[in-house]
C-alpha cells in the first residue's frame, strides 16, 4: 500500500481519522446510557440528534469556505480541537439546553473535521487512484467506531464521564499528528511542476457555486441517499427485527457489526474497480445489488439469511459513499475542492436530518416493512439518476467518445 500511496501525508490524515473514529465510537458507544442517567427523556434524545445534524447542515458550506482560503491544514488541526472541548465538557452538562449547544458545535467541529480531510486527501492523491485513497479513508473512520466501543466497555466501570474524556484525549492526540505531521500545502507527491505549469487556467480556477455543485450532483445524490439510509436504519431495523420478525434483543446487536464487516472488506475493492472502470458506474450497480438486498428483509424470516443480507447490504451500500468523494475528486478542479466538500456533507447531514423522520413515519403508519420498502425504493431512484446523469462520470463521457473517433478514423484506415 505504500508504494500505491506514497505521499506521507494521506497517511498522516488517515491516522488523525482513525484516532478521531476511536473517540467518536468511544463516546457514542455511552451517550445513551449517559444521557438515560440524567433523566433525558427518548423524545428529546432525538432531538439532541437533531441539533448534531443541524451543526453539520449550518457549517457544510462554510465549512468549504474556510478550507479554501486557509488550506485544510489549520482547519482540520481547530476543528478537531473544537471537538475536543465539545467531547470533553459533555458529560459535566446537565440541561437539555446546553447539552443541544455542545451537541450542535459538535457537528459544526464534525465537519470541519471531514471537508478539511477529504479536501486534503482529494487534492493530494492522483486521478487514477482516488477511489482507493477514499476507501482506506472511509475504513479508518470504520475501524474507529470498531475500536472506540470495546475501549468504552473497558472505561464504564470508572464512569460514562470516563469515555467522553478520553474522546477529548484522543482528538487531542488527532490534532497534535496533523500539526507536526502534515505539510501544509496541497500538493500531491510526485506531481511534476510541467504537469502544474500546463494545466490549463480554466481548471486552476474556482467556478460558482452553482457550478460546482452541477459537477458534483451525482455524488452529492449518494451520500444523500447513504445519510438518510444509514440514520434510518440504525434506529429501525433492530425495532423491525424484534416485533416483526421475533428477532431476540440481544441478537439484533450483532447486525451493525454485520453492515460494517461487509463495509470493511469490500470498500477497497470497490474503489479499484471504480478507479479503473467508472466510480459512478460501479456505484449504479453496488446500488442496485444493495437497494435490493434492503426490500429482501421484507421477505426473509431466518435470522442467519438476514444477516447475509446486512453483510452484503454493508459491503456494497456503504461502499458507495468513498467512491462518492471519489467521483468529486475526479471532476472538480482542485482550487473548487473545499466548496464542493462542503455541498457533499450537507447532502449527507440532510440526508440523516430528513431519514429518521420520515422513517418513523411510515414505520408507525404502516409497518417496518413499508419503511424498508421505501428505503429499496430511494436507492432505486438513485440507480435511475446515475443512468440520466451518467456523463457525469469522466470514464463514461470517454466511452462514449471512443467509438465516434474510430468511426472517423475508419476511411483513413482503409
Amino acid at each position: 500500500m505504500l508504494r500505491r500511496i506514497p505521499d506521507r501525508n494521506i497517511w498522516t490524515v488517515y491516522s488523525a481519522i482513525l484516532l478521531l473514529g476511536i473517540a467518536y465510537g468511544t463516546s457514542l458507544a455511552v451517550l445513551s446510557i449517559h444521557l438515560d442517567a440524567l433523566g433525558i427523556a427518548k423524545v428529546a434524545m432525538g432531538w439532541l440528534a437533531f441539533a448534531f445534524g443541524l451543526g453539520i447542515v449550518s457549517f457544510s458550506v462554510p465549512a468549504g469556505i474556510l478550507s479554501k482560503k486557509l488550506g485544510p491544514k489549520p482547519i482540520l488541526v481547530a476543528a478537531l480541537l473544537g471537538y475536543t472541548l465539545c467531547v470533553a465538557t459533555f458529560p459535566f452538562l446537565g440541561t437539555l439546553a446546553t447539552l443541544a449547544i455542545a451537541r450542535f458545535f459538535d457537528g459544526v467541529f464534525s465537519v470541519n473535521v471531514w471537508v478539511s480531510a477529504e479536501t486534503a486527501l482529494l487534492s493530494r492523491s492522483q486521478k487514477d487512484q482516488k477511489g482507493f485513497v477514499m476507501s482506506l479513508y472511509a475504513i479508518s473512520i470504520a475501524l474507529g467506531y470498531v475500536v472506540g466501543p470495546i475501549l468504552s466497555r473497558i472505561l464504564v466501570p470508572l464512569g460514562t464521564t470516563s469515555a467522553f474524556l478520553a474522546a477529548g484525549a484522543l482528538a487531542t492526540v488527532a490534532a497534535l499528528v496533523v500539526l507536526f505531521k502534515l505539510d501544509g500545502s496541497s500538493k500531491a507527491d510526485g506531481e511534476s511542476a510541467h504537469a502544474l505549469t500546463s494545466e490549463s487556467a480554466e481548471k486552476r480556477a474556482a467556478n460558482s457555486a452553482a457550478t460546482i455543485f452541477w459537477k458534483v450532483k451525482t455524488a452529492c445524490a449518494a451520500t444523500f441517499s447513504y445519510g438518510y439510509f444509514q440514520a434510518s436504519v440504525v434506529l429501525f431495523l433492530p425495532l423491525y427485527l424484534i416485533e416483526a420478525k421475533g428477532i431476540a434483543k440481544n441478537q439484533t446487536i450483532l447486525i451493525p457489526a454485520f453492515f460494517a464487516g461487509g463495509m470493511l472488506l469490500t470498500s477497497t475493492v470497490a474503489g479499484l474497480i471504480g478507479d479503473r472502470f467508472g466510480h459512478l458506474f460501479v456505484m449504479r450497480i453496488l446500488g442496485i445489488i444493495g437497494g435490493t438486498m434492503v426490500a429482501s428483509f421484507v421477505l426473509l424470516s431466518a435470522f442467519p439469511a438476514m444477516c447475509v443480507a446486512v453483510f452484503v447490504a454493508g459491503a456494497t451500500l456503504a461502499s458507495i459513499s468513498p467512491l462518492s468523494l471519489a467521483l468529486q475528486g475526479v471532476v472538480t478542479p482542485e482550487a473548487d475542492l473545499g466548496l464542493a466538500n462542503s455541498f457533499y456533507n450537507a447532502f449527507y447531514a440532510t440526508g440523516m436530518l430528513l431519514g429518521p423522520p420520515i422513517s418513523g413515519f411510515l414505520f408507525m403508519r404502516w409497518g417496518g416493512g413499508t419503511m424498508l420498502l421505501h428505503l429499496a425504493g430511494m436507492w432505486a431512484l438513485f440507480v435511475v439518476l446515475t443512468v440520466i446523469f451518467a456523463s457525469d462520470d469522466p470514464r463514461y463521457a470517454a466511452r462514449r467518445a471512443r467509438p465516434s473517433e474510430d468511426r472517423d478514423a475508419e476511411p483513413m484506415l482503409r
